[in-house]
């Protein structure tokens, strides 16, 4: 059974992924195009990141931003990023990414060009599974050349929260 297998780092994880996908993208692009390969590509991760989103807030049994800062341990295993933490609230959380080893295996790979779509573009899309009430907003990453990625997560005002 798929559950009872060991958890593998994260990051060996995307590794091991990387490794076929990456190779299976190159000649998909080769026979179609690199736009139609690379928009396919990105439907294909945005699904699987929204249900791992929706099966984090299962494992957790909550959907609470706290819940969900309390899980970002699973994509730092092995030192895999390094976070400086700004701020972490019931309502908000904000941290910079100053290194990430996914983005520095993806260029390992020689897969640098393919790293934003099979990992960063994941982020949105697990988070809106996770709890369609969070927003997230980031607008720079390691993966394209800026010095730190910028995660600025918030949960959205409820209705009983606005004022008009």
């Amino acid at each position: 059974m798929p559950d009872e297998m060991p958890k593998i780092p994260l990051l060996q994880q995307r590794e091991i992924e990387a490794g076929i996908v990456g190779p299976l993208v190159r000649a998909f692009a080769h026979e179609v195009g690199q736009e139609r390969a690379l928009m396919v590509l990105r439907e294909v991760i945005t699904d699987l990141a929204r249900r791992s989103g929706r099966n984090l807030a299962v494992s957790l049994g909550e959907d609470s931003l706290e819940a969900f800062a309390g899980a970002l341990d699973r994509w730092r295993e092995n030192d895999a990023l390094e976070i400086e933490m700004l701020e972490q609230s019931p309502d908000r959380l904000s941290f910079n990414v100053v290194r990430c080893r996914y983005a520095e295996m993806y260029r390992a790979l020689g897969l640098g060009d393919l790293g934003a779509s099979l990992s960063c573009q994941r982020d949105f899309a697990l988070v809106e599974g996770f709890n369609p009430a969070i927003d997230l907003e980031r607008t720079q990453t390691l993966m394209q050349g800026a010095p730190y990625c910028n995660f600025r997560f918030r949960r959205a005002a409820g209705p009983e929260a606005d004022p008009s």
